[in-house]
């Protein structure tokens, strides 16, 4: 009930589009924040560290039951470990979905800050007025909303091609312009009195500050920031080659990852120290925070769209791979063509994104389970339960279930050392578990 499943034509396709999905706002939006607000490098440390061991392990093994399975994670699951785990699938689409209803509200928030920069608007030195800026916008549900529609309508005429014409394509060329715009920002911030201040505040190891809290936060960033745990890698992987070294090219894309994150703090936090500004604003430091430092620069506007036009790339080269996982799914087990999946699912998106859109205006003081706004449940219901849950899933497959095939596929035409394969299965089936499970429980609490 699927077309023929098509392959990216090159492995930089597959990386940069991997990579473009693992980056995301969380490196420019997320990652500063939650720097800021957990100690700087008390935060940074362990998220590199953890990254580049339990985070690898986890994209390895999903990458590697997707190119195993040759589907969406629905129908690889049901390829690889029988109709058994075709419900945990289902769940890995909803995830994908809930997260793209919120996900793609900020993404509508970067388009309209972006034009207001064009205009030179919204460039505040008061940042009192900039968080009643912030708040009146989002509160508007014509410009909300209009704005997260149109932020999903480019995500629908992207995924509404194949893989290769569309993904690959625009990834190869979006991912390139990322990195220098950010570079031409990070370069501009670090000429400014003071700015060492927000260097030193990242990257200083202070063993005095460090808190499990951090720890803990830096274990949930790491699943965030790769993209892992509701199938989106396992779709990409899908497409991957036979051929392509698998370990490889996932080292790449967690090493492109964790460069975007710290590009994004030293984008952020120099300018945010040298004007003596709040590095622990938490969400608002993008929004409220940042305008405040254009505001005050010399062509404050021109940095000011570049920065937003860096929020816009990296939140499209993320969502798309969100909503295909969506597309994958309806073409995969429901037999459509990928024009019409594309139509339906971005009109999806839209009814439902509503809900958490307007979560800060008209629907602001309907809240559950102690004062949870739309907004905050699917935040909460995705990051703290089904991405992990659906981690500890892929884990117990690709460890357990399926090993001899991940194993299989992994392996490919390389050759590696001796002992190699224990030690990466004794990683997915006991100490990434640990992990996640940790993650999974203290979000609960």
């Amino acid at each position: 009930m699927s077309e023929q499943r098509i392959t990216w034509t090159s492995r930089i396709g597959f990386v940069l589009a991997s990579a473009g999905a693992a980056v995301g706002l969380g490196a420019i939006w997320k990652f500063p924040y939650m720097a800021g607000t957990n100690g700087g490098s008390v935060f940074l440390f362990p998220y590199v560290l953890l990254t580049f061991t339990v985070g690898l392990v986890l994209l390895i093994a999903e990458v590697a039951l997707g190119r195993a399975g040759k589907g969406g994670i629905v129908t690889s699951y049901r390829r690889l470990a029988g109709s058994g785990f075709v419900p945990m699938g289902y769940v890995g689409v909803l995830t994908g979905f809930l997260v793209l209803c919120f996900y793609s509200a900020i993404g509508g928030w970067t388009i309209s800050y972006f034009c207001e920069a064009l205009v030179g608007r919204g460039l505040i030195s008061d940042q009192s007025q900039l968080g009643a800026h912030f708040a009146e916008f989002t509160a508007d549900p014509v410009m909300a909303m209009g704005f997260q529609w149109l932020f999903l309508l480019l995500n629908g005429l992207i995924v509404a091609f194949d893989v290769t014409k569309g993904i690959e394509r625009v990834s190869k060329i979006l991912m390139p312009l990322l990195f220098v715009m950010m570079l031409v920002l990070i370069v501009r911030g670090l000429m400014l009195p003071g700015a060492w201040a927000g260097v030193e505040y990242l990257f200083k190891f202070d063993p005095d500050a460090f808190t499990f809290s951090a720890l803990l936060q830096a274990m949930g960033f790491t699943f965030f920031s790769l993209c892992v745990g509701c199938g989106c890698m396992m779709t990409y992987g899908s497409y991957l080659k036979d051929d392509t070294d698998l370990p490889r090219s996932c080292l790449w894309i967690a090493f492109l990852g964790v460069i975007a994150s710290l590009m994004g703090g030293l984008m952020i936090m120099p300018s945010v120290f040298a004007f003596g500004l709040d590095p622990t604003a938490g969400p608002g430091l993008t929004f409220i925070t940042m305008p405040a430092v254009f505001a005050q620069l010399p062509f404050g506007q021109i940095f000011a769209a570049i920065f937003y036009l860096c929020l816009i790339v990296a939140a499209i080269t993320s969502s798309v791979s969100m909503i295909e996982i969506l597309v994958s799914f309806l073409v995969d087990e429901k037999g459509y063509g990928r024009p019409k999946a594309a139509v339906v699912s971005t009109i999806a998106l839209a009814i439902v994104g509503a809900l958490p859109c307007l979560s800060f205006g008209i629907l602001a003081d309907t809240t559950f389970f102690g004062g949870k706004t739309f907004f905050d449940i699917f935040d909460f219901l995705t990051s703290n339960i089904s991405l992990p849950v659906g981690g500890l899933v892929i884990l117990y497959l690709a460890g357990v279930k399926c090993w001899p095939v991940v194993k299989a596929n992994i392996a490919g035409t390389a050759v590696r050392p001796a002992g190699w394969y224990t030690r990466l299965r004794f990683m997915i089936c006991v100490l990434a578990p640990i992990l996640v499970a940790a993650v999974l429980v203290s979000g609960l609490l």
